[in-house]
């Protein structure tokens, strides 16, 4: 059974990557709508900005 620290520090989490998910979306560039943006071409920088938006929406999403 969870404790209510862990709730919390859950809930605090949650929130935290829910705000910095809507921070992501309107400062970083969206690639999904570049109809030409091919994954397989993309830089270091692209697959790292790629890598952390997803990880950031994963665990948005827990």
């Amino acid at each position: 059974m969870p404790t209510a620290k862990s709730l919390r520090f859950s809930t605090m989490k949650q929130f935290i990557f829910k705000a910095l998910s809507k921070l992501n979306k309107t400062i970083l560039p969206s690639y999904s709508k570049d109809e030409d943006f091919d994954l397989a071409k993309a830089s270091k920088f692209q697959m790292a900005l790629i890598g952390y938006k997803t990880w950031v929406t994963k665990n948005a999403l827990d």
